[in-house]
């Protein structure tokens, strides 16, 4: 069984397992997958080390849902925090198979995002490649990392697994991550993934506002 939590922490731009291997694009999973540097990413390092990546995930979208039901600005002067314990952000306490779920739908939706820009060629494919079996992961891991890179890009297949509008917010949150700011092909992907899940304009908005300001605070 594949560390969700494990992967969701990197791919979130901590390192927290230690796993990443020294001078990978940007120091993250998260650079590495998308080509990028991943700069952006690292300023999230400390609340991931603090938090989880799970954790900050839906403490991202649960901040955004909450400024947009009240129709507020994003408050860059509050720090990121997890989730309320019954807010259907976060699995219930005690249900480990919830965690790994909601971990690996959020990780399935950062690798879809790496992916959306498209102009990573078939050498750099390769490299990438070489580079995440050379971590040191767990060949689970590894596996799962190689089959979801591998996968064709399918929208309507990820928006399916969602199950409640809490985790269509923060399958949208973890995307938005991974872009920064969007490439005209991610704007597109973007567009695309809110509508397939449902989300209202205003709030894919705000939590695109939310990750934004979150960077910068």
């Amino acid at each position: 069984m594949i560390d969700a939590k494990r992967l969701l922490d990197e791919l979130v731009g901590s390192g927290v397992a230690g796993g990443l291997a020294g001078g990978l694009a940007g120091g993250t999973l998260a650079g590495l997958l998308s080509g990028k540097t991943g700069k952006k990413a690292r300023k999230f390092a400390g609340s991931a080390v603090k938090l989880g990546g799970v954790a900050l995930v839906g403490g991202l979208a649960y901040k955004a849902w909450q400024t947009y039901q009240q129709g507020q600005q994003p408050d860059v002067t509050t720090a990121i925090e997890p989730p309320p314990s019954g807010s259907a952000f976060l699995p219930a306490p005690g249900d480990p198979q919830g965690d790994t779920t909601l971990g690996v739908l959020l990780a399935r939706a950062m690798i879809a995002a790496a992916k959306a820009d498209g102009q990573i060629d078939v050498q750099e494919t390769q490299t990438i490649l070489g580079q995440i079996n050379g971590l040191a992961l767990p060949a689970e891991d590894k596996a799962f990392l190689f089959e979801e890179y591998g996968r064709p890009l399918d929208i309507a297949g990820l928006a399916a697994t969602v199950r409640t509008p809490e985790q269509a917010a923060e399958v949208y949150t973890a995307s938005t991550l991974m872009v920064d700011p969007p490439s005209p092909p991610e704007r597109i992907y973007l567009n695309a993934l809110a509508s397939a899940l449902g989300l209202d304009g205003a709030l894919a908005g705000q939590i695109e506002a939310t990750v934004a300001v979150s960077r910068t605070g």
